[in-house]
């Protein structure tokens, strides 16, 4: 009869497993970011919310209304004049500005340019400017009777630059816009030409691929996710439209109107008309739109990457 001898102790295996340990030291480093996020964003959207949901009212003071301000707000003549602006200033101002900040990124990129370095900065150096003297300096440029357009004006004899002009006071604003960022725009771009690697910039010359082949066919694929990246931020610059046309208002009063953007027309309404509920309503309403429209662009970005 032969006997099993018994494993030492620290061979045998424990019935029960030790439940793992919840280190929560990790949220510590969380935590200042998690405070100031909930602080600055989280606190102001749901204060906003909450006060798109009520309504001053000359008897019973500030009363619950539930939807009927944002019901309003769709029927508002002035909220969609200003929505349109907007989306006709993305629809035409976005694509010009990004192809112009592609095709500078893909000059500098290549090797046939001369002092390369010297051609980014200059490019970039407008979005170093602040927005409000970019503003500002642009405004005196435009100025048909003091400025730059008006000397053009003096020296034909006749007004042929008007910016201040309802029919040009879009695309004047889109001038100004597309000075600013296209240096950072093409930023964005040139890093992600970097990434691509020299491997395939070889291949392609190996078997014959030119100066447009290699565009086509490998660095405008290889930037796709960046383009994506910048559309998205400059939809959401489009719809927050406010800096220009607000400082352009004085110059050109009665082309601007306080209402030519749902920001502006979200920011009369609070400080000027003392409308807050139905300003918060306003900038929620832009919110979600913004917010919807950039997703649709991330989502179809996404899936022709993955084609």
């Amino acid at each position: 009869m032969t006997t099993t001898a018994a494993p030492p102790p620290a061979l045998r295996t424990p019935r029960r497993k030790r439940r793992a340990r919840i280190d929560d030291r990790g949220w510590l480093f969380v935590a200042p970011f998690a405070v100031v996020f909930a602080l600055v964003f989280l606190a102001p959207l749901v204060y906003s919310i909450y006060l798109s949901l009520f309504r001053e009212q000359l008897i019973g003071g500030n009363a619950f209304v539930g939807f009927d301000n944002y019901i309003a707000a769709f029927g508002d003549e002035k909220f969609w004049d200003g929505l349109i602006r907007v989306s006709v200033f993305l629809v035409v101002q976005v694509p010009i500005m990004l192809l112009l900040a592609l095709g500078a990124a893909l000059a500098i990129d290549s090797a046939r340019l001369n002092a390369s370095s010297f051609y980014r900065i200059v490019i970039f150096l407008p979005y170093a400017v602040p927005a409000v003297v970019a503003v500002l300096m642009w405004g005196y440029i435009y100025g048909d009777q003091f400025g730059l357009a008006g000397n053009i004006n003096q020296l034909f004899g006749s007004e042929v630059l008007q910016p201040f002009i309802p029919q040009w006071m879009l695309l004047s604003i889109g001038n100004i816009v597309t000075w600013q960022f296209v240096g950072y725009n093409m930023l964005i771009f040139y890093s992600s030409l970097k990434t691509i690697p020299g491997e395939l910039y070889e291949a392609a010359s190996i078997d014959g691929a030119g100066a447009w082949r290699t565009i086509f066919s490998i660095k405008i694929p290889a930037v796709r996710g960046a383009v994506v990246i910048a559309t998205i931020f400059s939809i959401i610059g489009s719809f927050q439209l406010f800096n220009e046309p607000n400082i352009l208002k004085p110059l050109a009063p009665n082309t601007i109107s306080t209402f030519f953007t749902p920001n502006m027309y979200a920011y009369n309404l609070s400080f000027a008309g003392q409308q807050y509920n139905y300003a918060a309503t306003i900038a929620i309403i832009m919110g979600l739109i913004t917010a919807i429209i950039a997703y649709v662009v991330q989502l179809r970005g996404s899936r022709q990457e993955t084609r």
